[in-house]
């Protein structure tokens, strides 16, 4: 009873020790961040932020299918999944120091020895229970376990942040895709508007009211239309065997009923707080990383201090196995180590300096994911604000070559000029409608980068 009365007392104060010794692990304090009152372009309110699904905005049920199923099985998610389980695991070892160490181990032999020309034969049994646990007195084992818990934190941003990447990417693939269908319609008319010129034509020829030469032109432009087609088809299958990879797929068709100019178009509010930025999985997992680095300084400061472990063991042992359990046979032991560093060359101070040049490392390199971020923003809402004027301009522009088409048309009808100036102005028009298509994309991507600088938290349910 005394044995057990000094056990339980020494553990009492043990815990009380350990309780104490919290308070020389190091407490992580947010860094300071200046940031800015505004943006240089636009500002959200935080009435407007809505972090889920915010791609059901493009109202696109095709798209919606492709970005979940991106989600379940694209590879490189899938990788950064295995990353927070491996993360995980390690936190879980970390943890496990901090409880006592149990261990049981059974011995057991037969054997002869010869003794004054007789021989013995003797048994041996041995069970025995070993009990081993480090103190953490100086917060070693518990800053080990915060640093791997960050670990795992900072896995999981940098999974999001792919996430974010991937669903992006996504997105723009699937644009990318209804531009070239866009593409391929206006270029198909083309072909179509022209090659019944070229039909005209060669009754004209043949009739002789027109030259060799205007013929000829016709039919170039015929051809180059008709290559067009060809080339545009060929980057569409290209296109969708990308997109079909990013959903995690082999490559295949991409089944689609929408068109480019009928995706919904998220509104952009105006105004944001620059707070916002904050929750971005990269600078959350920049932060993560700090942590981790804060906490390791706290492991090279524990390495100075001694290490006190207790080590016990209880069991049997009997040269008979019914006898093996017996009261007479049990045995115990109990016994303290205390590991003190006195000299070793350096090794510590130089530990411990690692431990704070890399934790100056993270905290630099926080400040510079923060910059950047707030660098993409600015960079995203002048994007999107001048592709916008764009698409306005474009439109305009190909209202104005429609007139001009169809009035040089008329004139070269009634021979007032040379069939010259309506091939420019089908080019042009032509041109122009080309680029009027990729501008929409690229709109539309100006508002999908958008949502992805911002970490994809906003979402404008009413107007602005």
């Amino acid at each position: 009873m005394k044995t057990q009365r000094y056990l339980l007392r020494a553990l009492i104060i043990l815990s009380i020790i350990i309780l104490t010794s919290c308070s020389q692990m190091p407490q992580y304090t947010r860094p300071e961040v200046k940031i800015p009152d505004n943006w240089r372009v636009a500002v959200l309110t935080k009435e407007d932020i809505k972090k889920d699904n915010w791609w059901h905005e493009f109202k696109d049920d095709t798209l919606n299918e492709l970005v979940q199923t991106g989600l379940k099985h694209n590879l490189d998610i899938l990788i950064a999944s295995a990353r927070v389980e491996e993360y995980m695991a390690r936190y879980g070892a970390k943890r496990g120091e901090l409880f006592p160490q149990i261990n049981a181990n059974a011995v057991g032999g037969r054997g002869r020895t010869t003794v004054l020309n007789q021989p013995i034969t003797s048994n041996e049994l041995a069970l025995n229970l070993n009990v081993g646990w480090e103190i953490d007195l100086w917060g070693r084992i518990r800053s080990a376990e915060e640093s791997a818990k960050a670990q795992i934190l900072s896995a999981e941003e940098g999974r999001n942040a792919l996430k974010l990447t991937i669903i992006s990417s996504i997105i723009e693939a699937y644009v990318n895709l209804l531009n070239l269908d866009e593409q391929l319609k206006i270029t198909k008319e083309t072909v179509k508007t022209r090659k019944d010129y070229y039909e005209i034509f060669k009754l004209r020829y043949e009739s002789g009211v027109i030259s060799q030469l205007e013929l000829n032109q016709a039919e170039s432009e015929y051809e180059s239309a008709l290559a067009s087609v060809s080339d545009i088809e060929k980057q569409i299958v290209q296109q969708e065997n990308a997109l079909s990879i990013l959903i995690g797929k082999n490559p295949h068709l991409i089944m689609r009923k929408n068109t480019l100019m009928g995706l919904g178009t998220p509104k952009i509010p105006s105004s944001m707080p620059s707070e916002l930025l904050l929750n971005r999985p990269d600078i959350r997992q920049a932060e993560k990383d700090l942590i981790s680095s804060d906490a390791q300084i706290g492991v090279a400061r524990a390495a100075f201090f001694p290490s006190i472990s207790l080590t016990g063991a209880f069991g049997w042992a009997s040269q008979d196995l019914s006898n093996l359990f017996n009261d007479k046979t049990k045995t115990w032991q109990w016994t303290g180590n205390v590991n003190l560093p006195i000299f070793k060359g350096g090794i510590l101070t130089a530990n411990l300096e690692t431990a704070e040049a890399l934790r100056k490392q993270a905290l630099l390199k926080y400040q510079q994911v923060i910059q950047r971020a707030f660098r993409e923003v600015e960079d995203a809402l002048i994007e999107h604000k001048k592709v916008s004027e764009k698409v306005d301009i474009l439109f305009k522009q190909i209202q104005t070559l429609k007139d001009y088409s169809q009035i040089a048309r008329l004139r070269y009808e009634n021979g007032y000029t040379s069939y010259l100036e309506v091939l420019d102005a089908e080019r042009s028009l032509f041109n122009a409608e080309i680029s009027y298509t990729n501008t929409k994309a690229s709109y539309i991507k100006s508002i999908i980068n958008l949502y992805k600088v911002l970490g994809g938290q906003w979402v404008v349910d009413k107007d602005v």
